[in-house]
């Protein structure tokens, strides 16, 4: 894969050559706030904090590996988004970054609605206590199992994704005898700048139905003559870890022109429109990402701008946003097994963990911090790349980054910023166990997803 691809968008793409590094920070010990959740603190003796919870006391009583998951900064953070948008928008977390029931209940308490796109998510949010209403339900297949499981259940809205599907969510509606909420999930042609494999609404990928050939207005069409369907309006996707907003702007233009078009063959303007989610969030101190307000403030001038143009009234607007809500609340907490300097090129630090718990930097070349946490250190930096305990040489947890000279086996290091679809895409790889995720707030620390054993891998495998 190129060095040249990378989901933080096009100004990652100018990397230095191998060999030529960025320099190293001043200060090892420092936190940087922009990258680390909002407890995370070190102590006077230079010890990592979270939440007022010690680190190590979290590697002694729940191991490594472990998501460490800051409850009071995730919290915060789906405050900061519904308050952003209340009251003339909704606000739907995106549940594939990373959902337990323990999220779905901070979700519900805090006013966020929640996107699932599976039976098993589905099946969370159900037993965290979502109400049915405040859900919403995509996929580019969902089998009929899972749309009669989310009708039945009165999901708030489903999200057309094919011809097919029309035809799957109208028979299960008439099957329940309700009139299911639907959108349709429209491609408008626009590529984010971002890696190829996650941009979504460029033309040649799997998502959505067609602006550009009529196939989304013909969906329409399909939709308007079925009476188990209430088509409440059309969703947008264009691509996730976005900081710029031109892409949202050029979306949200296409999409607005296809409700004109609604509105000029079927005398109806529909209400609502979901600008989907992706919002970029800080993995490096480099990455500088928009606030909540400044987001919403953008999209509903955007909004506003292309239907006053189109001469139709301001639709509801609802965004989903999953890595923005619970990305930079987690970190990944690591032991140091070995220490392996290569003379002239860097040192391989080796951790516990590695591409089970964190696939994103082989699957996207992402780009991650870390920092020495169970002690400060005065050593000199020295270049490092954070590998894990595969049997595959891109293993890669961290690819460059700076940490003390005097880095041992048995230090513990921490890669913030992994809250989001590290716990959510982690794998058995080489039969590992997957980590825990311990939220921690007040001062308490608890398992929410407790550590998967050998003896769950056995159970599965029934000979």
């Amino acid at each position: 894969m190129s060095r040249s691809a990378h989901p933080a968008g096009p100004r990652h793409a100018d990397v230095l050559p191998e060999g030529h590094y960025a320099a190293p920070p001043v200060d090892l010990n420092a936190l940087d706030p922009k990258v680390w959740a909002r407890t995370v603190r070190r102590d006077p003796q230079g010890v990592v904090t979270v939440g007022g919870v010690d680190v190590r006391a979290l590697a002694e009583e729940f191991g490594t590996p472990t998501f460490v998951l800051d409850e009071a900064d995730f919290r915060a953070r789906c405050r900061a988004w519904r308050d952003a948008f209340a009251p003339d928008a909704d606000v739907f977390y995106a549940g594939k970054a990373f959902l337990s029931r323990a999220v779905v209940r901070w979700l519900r308490e805090e006013g966020l609605n929640l996107d699932v796109c599976t039976g098993g998510e589905l099946a969370t949010a159900l037993a965290g206590g979502m109400p049915p209403e405040r859900i919403a339900l995509h996929g580019n297949n969902k089998s009929v199992a899972e749309i009669d499981r989310a009708v039945g259940a009165g999901v708030g809205r489903i999200v057309l994704d094919s011809f097919q599907e029309i035809d799957r969510v109208a028979e299960a509606a008439a099957r329940h005898g309700v009139r299911q909420r639907v959108q349709i999930r429209v491609t408008v042609g626009v590529e984010a700048h971002t890696h190829e494999f996650i941009a979504t609404a460029h033309e040649d990928q799997k998502f959505g139905l067609a602006l550009a050939d009529g196939t989304a207005l013909e969906a329409v069409r399909r939709v308007m003559a079925l009476e188990s369907l209430e088509l409440i309006g059309l969703h947008s996707h264009i691509g996730s870890q976005i900081f710029d907003m031109a892409g949202f702007e050029v979306s949200a233009r296409r999409v607005v022109g296809l409700l004109r078009s609604v509105r000029d063959q079927h005398g109806v303007e529909l209400p609502e429109i979901d600008l989907g989610g992706g919002l970029g969030i800080a993995y490096t101190s480099d990455d500088d990402p928009s606030e909540p307000h400044q987001i919403a403030k953008s999209l509903r001038d955007i909004v506003s701008r292309e239907c006053e143009a189109a001469g139709l009234a301001l639709p509801r607007i609802s965004v989903e946003p999953g890595r923005a809500v619970v990305g930079p609340t987690a970190f990944t907490l690591y032991e140091v097994g070995t220490v392996k300097p290569l003379e002239g090129l860097r040192t391989y630090v080796s951790v516990d963990g590695g591409m089970s718990d964190n696939i994103r930097t082989s699957l996207y070349d992402a780009e991650y911090s870390v920092a020495l946490v169970s002690r400060a250190s005065a050593a000199a930096p020295v270049l490092v790349r954070v590998v894990g305990k595969h049997c595959e040489s891109g293993d890669i947890v961290v690819r460059d980054a700076y940490l003390p000279a005097d880095l041992v086996p048995g230090d513990l290091i921490a890669v913030p910023a992994t809250g989001a679809y590290c716990r959510s895409m982690a794998s058995n790889y080489n039969h590992t166990p997957r980590p825990p995720v311990v939220a921690v707030a007040g001062g308490l620390a608890g398992t929410i997803i407790r550590r998967e054993t050998e003896d769950d891998l056995l159970r599965l495998d029934v000979g």
